[in-house]
């Protein structure tokens, strides 16, 4: 348990930093700050220290051995930051849990996020490809809006074949400035 603990804490600690890292890299500033704070709540950290491995989030334990992950469900209930919050009714084709587009800022901490994630867990096997890799091996087209899922591939192309100095560059000097009709950006 006490290894857990300290494991999971250090784990956490380290994944926000390199959020934060990017997150101010971009001039998402007050995002940098607040990432993941739900990850301290008793309903996420405690099963973090439960299930925690070192090599990958502790809900994909939790999920094996129960069935589902509780602080999963929590977690992205209170993240804009993870597509998955990012789900509404569709009044004109009846349909729930439909992916509506992402406002532009949360893009990007998910791309942050997904970088941080990355290094944390694949540590010295990680590479600028990483993220492109992981997304194209676990996340389904389907559950992303369209335009979403578009924004997100071309950053995390543009980090597997230009590194994090071009990314950076292009998600504060273009993809963030471009105007929007969307309420929330």
């Amino acid at each position: 348990m006490l290894k857990g603990f300290f494991g999971h804490l250090r784990t956490v600690g380290r994944h926000r930093r390199l959020v934060r890292k990017g997150c101010f890299k971009i001039g998402l500033y007050m995002q940098g700050l607040t990432h993941d704070l739900s990850k301290y709540s008793p309903a996420e950290f405690w099963p973090g220290v439960k299930y925690y491995q070192g090599v990958r989030s502790p809900n994909v334990a939790q999920r094996r051995t129960i069935g589902y992950s509780p602080a999963w469900l929590h977690h992205k209930g209170r993240n804009k930051h993870h597509f998955e919050y990012w789900t509404d009714y569709n009044e004109s084709t009846d349909q729930f849990a439909v992916p509506v587009k992402m406002p532009r800022k949360y893009v990007a901490e998910m791309i942050m996020d997904r970088i941080a994630a990355c290094k944390v867990y694949k540590k010295n096997e990680y590479t600028d490809a990483s993220a492109y890799e992981y997304l194209h091996k676990r996340d389904p087209v389907s559950m992303f809006h369209p335009d979403t899922y578009k924004e997100l591939d071309y950053a995390l192309t543009l980090l597997k074949d230009k590194g994090e100095a071009a990314l950076y560059d292009y998600l504060k000097n273009e993809y963030l400035k471009k105007p929007t009709r969307q309420q929330g950006e």
